[in-house]
């Protein structure tokens, strides 16, 4: 395997399960210091048991608090001396018709998936503009177009998709790279009671190019490639990686009632 980030440090929030933990796995294995995050230290530390000890970092927390923020990379330039990609792939959903949506889920929602994204790129900023290094956030098909009772999420994913517009422009005159990946529906623990349900997931194939929908590692080349040197001139970019589910127009296939 390529060793493209040997020496290189990489945040990765969310990082747990589904696609975070792919990702993390993924960094390590290509020689990347690696910190790992999320609410839970027992989750963490099973997930590290399959990363070398030596270059990786455990730093529990909720992204949604903005002194958790600048305390993971503050304890990220602590252990390793520098910090050259940010990953924010942590996030959450709330399902259902706008008028049931409670007014906590609104707030964490927003507070996960926007909020917490803003503040660990203002953390993180000063560091990255020092090596020169990158930030990936993780958005979502669902931020390009909408869903049927996923609103506040779908908010959330849209205002990430342009938020990293937004930053690309703002901090490349800064040596920061700034891109996203828009996964479609991913084996995580999320959505893991989606996968039970065999007429959706029957639904889910159909509307996907490839026939299946996505693992963890589907997404995690795609967001190696864009932190490292090989997308060097690769900035404000929103990747589908979704089978391509963003290629279609939303028309029938046709070609099946015939």
């Amino acid at each position: 395997m390529q060793q493209r980030f040997e020496g290189k440090t990489v945040i990765v929030t969310g990082s747990s399960s589904g696609i975070g933990r792919g990702v993390a796995r993924r960094f390590a294995a290509e020689g990347a210091n690696v910190v790992v995050n999320s609410r839970s230290r027992d989750d963490l530390e099973k997930v590290a048991r399959d990363l070398d000890g030596d270059r990786t970092l455990i730093v529990a927390g909720s992204v949604d608090e903005p002194a958790f923020a600048r305390e993971i990379v503050a304890k990220t330039i602590e252990r390793f001396g520098g910090l050259d990609t940010l990953v924010n792939n942590a996030g959450v959903a709330t399902f259902g018709p706008i008028t049931d949506v409670a007014d906590e889920d609104i707030d964490r929602v927003l507070d996960i998936n926007v909020k917490g994204v803003i503040y660990l790129c203002r953390s993180a900023v000063p560091e990255l503009e020092k090596s020169g290094g990158s930030i990936v956030n993780t958005s979502s098909v669902s931020g390009i177009g909408g869903d049927w009772a996923l609103s506040v999420y779908n908010a959330s994913k849209g205002a990430v998709t342009n938020l990293t517009r937004s930053l690309a422009l703002e901090l490349g005159g800064r040596g920061i790279r700034v891109n996203a990946v828009l996964p479609s529906l991913t084996r995580s623990d999320m959505s893991e009671s989606m996968f039970d349900n065999a007429p959706l997931m029957e639904a889910f194939t159909r509307r996907i190019a490839l026939g299946r929908v996505a693992e963890p590692d589907d997404i995690a080349g795609p967001v190696l490639f864009l932190a490292s040197d090989d997308a060097r001139f690769v900035t404000g970019v929103n990747l589908p990686v979704d089978g391509g589910v963003s290629a279609s127009n939303g028309q029938p296939n046709f070609t099946a009632y015939q």
